[in-house]
């Protein structure tokens, strides 16, 4: 009885130890809960994909997820508001008085990779002039061929709060809704206009991935408790969206916990490759980084801030040059919006031997109006509109940035041990073991002054931190390391250095490269060169593959075109959709025993917050 007793009193006792370590801030271990049996199996996960353009889910067991456009209308709240609606395919920077030049300048060097390149006869391409087009187009009108096109304007008369995903994008312009697309370029879209705040974006997400599991996946809302959840993030990451996100999933939708991983990592489980170059073109970004043993490399991250939609909007300029006979088409105008994707996917191609101008044809059917047919001539427009991805300036974006990277977090007062606090704690040990060599070191005759100097530099470090790691193993990377005895003035020439870097509008090809090169050995080099993954469906063209194998072969250094066997270009691993290859990778996570420990569980998140991402996620936080 006595033995039981004291037991009981050193449990209450290391209880206490444990509260009180908590509320000073000391770190301790967050031990993983146990998993109920009956929650263990995959048909109670659901993998989410949220991406710029279509939001991609579904059990982890299912073969193929679901995708919808992610994007929702709200009903305005008060008659007469005025409506809102955020972009597609137009974006800031288009109207500036260099756009125009810049897009000629861009086409001009488009032009002149064309005709350097043989076809694979051995001929010159002959180049088609607009005009030669222009003149056939405009005789052309178009043919009805019903007078009723049989889609209709989805149907308002209940005054629904809101409607997601085709829905949304059929509303009739004279309804009163607003329409939003949540992300934008893989980030939240955050702005100054009406739903462009954080609570407003995360509640649009809410109501959209909570009517499309129910809606798609039959889950009853109230049962999401009994599922978990495998969200699927950019790999140039914003921490306090995704902590955000992670709080919404588990505390406002209901799931019971959460895996978080990177896209590039769940494309390298979906594909079955050891290690990969990963390309992810999608409709808004393209994300380029190096995956080694299920490893992403921070310091080969790029995200670009270009895509698939800004080929369409490119095509739809070089379209009009060349005398586009539907007139009335306008960018504002999703349905117009909807076409040109339509049109960018059927017509453009990457593929050199195909020259001259050729005829083609379109249907559109709209809403309230009859089935129409055009007919129209192209030329070279099919191959200009996406080899813009490795020109960007043909996109005439002035004046944004183009080119992002991995920058150091501002830190978060819930997370205390992040790498702000290393880094701090790491300077007072640092100093400590100095004190006592200071007291012998500064008696000998001149050593104070090149002690204080060196103690200069070593405070000016900890207050400027690098901001971003751009490592390479060779001489020529584009960012210089810090070597300089001005550390202040050396800090601040790095975030010049920066800040230019990410003006540039890489090409694809270039960035490939730049992300290759900043692998730390040559080895892993020589490993990507061999595996360039391209995944996505911005890049979806007639021989991309052959198009993005050429310009690599031709433009990586020479020391590795020696020693490289061959540069693989993958589009298609296992003959899948490259589309759904991220979300099919995180159906896999999910199966993998080694990926119990990573979970977090709704009731740990409840204590511990951000904290459990530090501890349970599979990538350095």
């Amino acid at each position: 009885m006595t033995q039981a007793f004291f037991c009981e009193g050193e449990n209450g006792k290391d209880k206490e130890r444990d509260r009180e370590r908590e509320q000073r801030g000391v770190k301790r271990p967050i031990v993983p809960a146990a998993v109920p049996e009956s929650l263990q199996e995959s048909n109670f996960i659901v993998v989410i994909h949220p991406g710029s353009t279509t939001f991609f889910f579904g059990r982890a067991t299912d073969t193929l997820p679901a995708g919808i456009p992610h994007v929702i209308a709200r009903r305005h709240k008060q008659q007469g508001q005025a409506a809102y609606r955020d972009s597609w395919l137009l974006r800031d920077g288009l109207n500036k008085p260099e756009s125009t030049e810049q897009r000629q300048n861009g086409l001009k060097m488009v032009d002149q990779a064309i005709w350097s390149k043989k076809m694979s006869n051995g001929a010159r391409r002959i180049p088609v002039s607009p005009d030669q087009a222009r003149s056939y187009n405009r005789q052309i009108f178009f043919a009805i061929l019903d007078h009723s096109s049989g889609t209709k304007w989805t149907n308002t008369s209940n005054h629904p709060e809101f409607l997601v995903g085709e829905e949304a994008l059929y509303v009739n312009p004279l309804d009163s809704y607003n329409i939003h697309w949540p992300i934008r370029r893989g980030q939240l879209n955050l702005h100054a206009g009406p739903g462009g705040s954080l609570t407003a974006v995360l509640a649009d997400l809410e109501v959209i991935w909570s009517h499309a599991i129910q809606k798609y996946l039959e889950i009853p809302l109230k049962d999401l408790k009994y599922y978990r959840c495998i969200l699927l993030i950019p790999d140039i990451y914003n921490k306090q969206h995704v902590k955000e996100l992670v709080n919404m999933i588990l505390m406002k939708m209901g799931f019971s916990g959460i895996i978080v991983h990177q896209e590039s990592v769940c494309v390298f489980f979906g594909s079955g490759l050891s290690s990969a170059c990963i390309v992810d073109v999608g409709d808004q970004k393209t994300s380029v980084c190096c995956v080694e043993d299920g490893v992403s490399h921070r310091n080969t991250r790029l995200c670009l801030a270009y895509g698939g939609s800004d080929v369409s909007r490119c095509f739809y300029w070089l379209m009009q040059r060349a005398g586009f006979p539907y007139r009335d088409c306008q960018l504002t105008n999703k349905l117009d919006c909807l076409l040109l994707q339509h049109l960018k996917e059927t017509f453009c191609h990457l593929d050199q031997d195909i020259s001259g101008l050729q005829d083609h044809e379109f249907q559109i059917f709209f809403p309230d109006s009859p089935a129409l047919l055009y007919q129209f001539r192209l030329g070279d427009e099919k191959l200009q509109a996406p080899m813009a991805l490795f020109y960007p300036a043909t996109f005439g974006i002035v004046g944004q940035k183009m080119t992002i990277l991995q920058h150091r977090s501002q830190g978060d007062p819930e997370d205390p041990h992040d790498e702000h606090y290393l880094l701090a704690t790491q300077s007072k040990q640092e100093q400590s073991s100095k004190a006592t060599a200071d007291r012998i070191f500064l008696s000998k005759p001149g050593a104070f002054e090149g002690e204080l100097r060196g103690q200069s530099s070593d405070i000016s470090e900890r207050i400027y931190p690098q901001e971003v790691e751009l490592g390479s193993s060779q001489g020529d990377c584009m960012i210089p390391g810090n070597d300089s005895e001005e550390p202040l003035t050396a800090h601040m020439s790095r975030k010049t250095a920066i800040s230019q870097f990410e003006g540039k509008a890489l090409g694809l090809d270039k960035a490939i490269l730049h992300s290759i090169d900043c692998c730390a050995s040559d080895d892993t080099k020589k490993k990507m060169y061999s595996s360039i993954l391209v995944v996505g469906g911005g890049l979806m063209f007639h021989k991309a593959f052959f198009f993005l194998q050429h310009r690599i072969l031709n433009k990586m250094p020479p020391s590795f075109r020696r020693v490289v066997e061959n540069v693989e270009v993958i589009t298609r691993p296992k003959d899948m959709d490259p589309r759904l290859i991220a979300w099919k990778g995180g159906a896999v996570l999910a199966c993998l025993d080694t990926t119990q420990e990573l979970w977090i569980y709704q009731r740990e998140w409840q204590r511990f917050g951000v904290r459990m991402l530090r501890e349970r996620a599979a990538f350095v936080w």
